[in-house]
C-alpha cells in the first residue's frame, strides 16, 4: 500500500466538490438544521453501520484478519497515547478551565467517521478499510467513554451502555464474524447492505459542508485561541501517530492508515457532545469549523511529508 500524491488529490478534489454542495444547499435553505440533523443520525444509525459491515472481504484470509487485529491494536496504542498528551498541553494552569476540555477532546478526537470513511475507502478501497474497521472500534469505544467523561466528569452505567449499544461497533464485530467464520449471507442481503453503505459517503460530505455554509468566517479569524488548538490537533496527532507506530513495527498499512486519519479535523461530534453534556457548545462548533477549514492546507501538508 502506498499513495500516489496526484491521485490522493485528486480525490480530495472530488471530496471538496461534494462538500462544496452541501455548503450550496445550507446557503439556499434547501438542507436546513432539522434536516442536517435527521441526515446525521442516519449516518450514524444505519448508514455508516452498513458500510463498514460490508467492507469486510466474502472469503477469510489470514492477511486480512492479521491487518483487522493490527489496526485495533494500533487504535487503542493512538487514542491512550492522543489521551496522555491531550492533558498535557491542555493542562489546567494554561487554560484554567477555559474550553480546557473541549480542546483536550478536539486533540484525541477527529472526524474518522464522517470525513475519515470516504477518504479512507476512495484512496485504498478494501485494502485501507480493514484495518480502518479495527481502529474504528477502539475510536468509538474511547469516543463514547473518554470522550463523555470530559464532560460529565463521572464514571456512569450510561458509558457503558454507550459502548455497547452503539451502532458501528456492533455492525463492526458482526461484520468480523461474518468474515472469520466463513459464512455466506444470502445475496439480497448482501446486496441491500451493500447499496445501502454506498450513500455513507456523499452523504457524510454534505453534512460537513452544511455546517460549513453557517459559519460566520470574519468572526472566526479573531478566535486565535481556537485556531491555535485546531493547528496543533492537525500538527502535533499526525506526527504522534506516524512515529509511535513505526516505533512499535506496526505494518506499513496500518501505519498510512492510522496516521491519514489523524491528518483529519476535529470530530464533528464534539459540539454535538458539548451542547448534550454542559460543555461550550457554541464555542466548540467554531473550533470544529476552524480545524475543518485549516485541514484544506494542512492534511495534504502532512500527507506529503509523512506518507508520500
Amino acid at each position: 500500500m502506498q499513495i500516489e500524491l496526484a491521485s490522493f488529490y485528486a480525490r480530495l478534489g472530488s471530496i471538496a466538490l461534494i462538500m462544496l454542495l452541501g455548503f450550496f444547499l445550507g446557503k439556499r435553505k434547501i438542507i436546513d438544521t432539522h434536516t442536517n440533523k435527521a441526515i446525521v443520525n442516519l449516518l450514524l444509525m444505519v448508514f455508516m453501520p452498513a458500510s463498514l459491515f460490508a467492507a469486510f472481504p466474502n472469503e477469510y484470509n489470514q492477511q486480512t484478519s492479521s491487518l483487522f487485529v493490527s489496526g485495533l491494536v494500533a487504535g487503542f496504542v493512538v487514542m491512550f497515547a492522543l489521551i496522555i498528551l491531550s492533558r498535557i498541553i491542555f493542562n489546567k494552569y494554561i487554560y484554567k478551565g477555559e474550553l480546557r476540555f473541549e480542546s483536550q477532546f478536539a486533540l484525541i478526537f477527529n472526524n474518522a467517521t464522517f470525513l475519515g470513511y470516504p477518504i479512507i475507502s476512495s484512496t485504498f478501497g478494501e485494502e485501507g478499510i480493514v484495518p480502518y474497521c479495527g481502529f474504528i472500534i477502539a475510536f468509538n469505544i474511547a469516543l463514547f467513554s473518554y470522550g463523555v467523561f470530559l464532560f460529565e466528569r463521572k464514571l456512569s452505567k450510561k458509558l457503558f451502555l454507550g459502548i455497547v449499544t452503539n451502532p458501528n461497533i456492533i455492525a463492526v464485530i458482526l461484520g468480523m464474524l461474518v468474515f472469520l467464520l466463513g459464512l455466506k449471507l444470502p445475496d439480497p442481503i448482501t446486496s441491500a447492505v451493500g447499496f445501502t453503505g454506498s450513500a455513507t459517503t456523499a452523504l457524510s460530505l454534505i453534512c460537513i459542508g452544511f455546517m460549513l455554509s453557517h459559519a460566520d468566517f470574519k468572526k472566526l479569524i479573531k478566535k486565535w485561541r481556537l485556531i491555535l488548538t485546531a493547528a496543533i490537533q492537525l500538527i502535533i496527532g499526525p506526527l504522534v501517530t506516524y512515529f509511535l507506530l513505526l516505533a512499535l513495527h506496526f505494518p506499513k498499512e496500518v501505519i498510512i492508515v492510522c496516521t491519514l486519519i489523524q491528518a483529519l479535523p476535529t470530530a464533528t461530534s464534539l459540539g454535538l457532545f458539548a451542547a448534550k453534556y454542559g460543555g461550550n457548545d457554541i464555542e466548540s462548533s467554531e473550533l470544529v469549523t476552524i480545524s475543518t477549514i485549516l485541514s484544506i492546507v494542512t492534511m495534504p501538508v502532512m500527507v506529503g511529508i509523512l506518507l508520500a
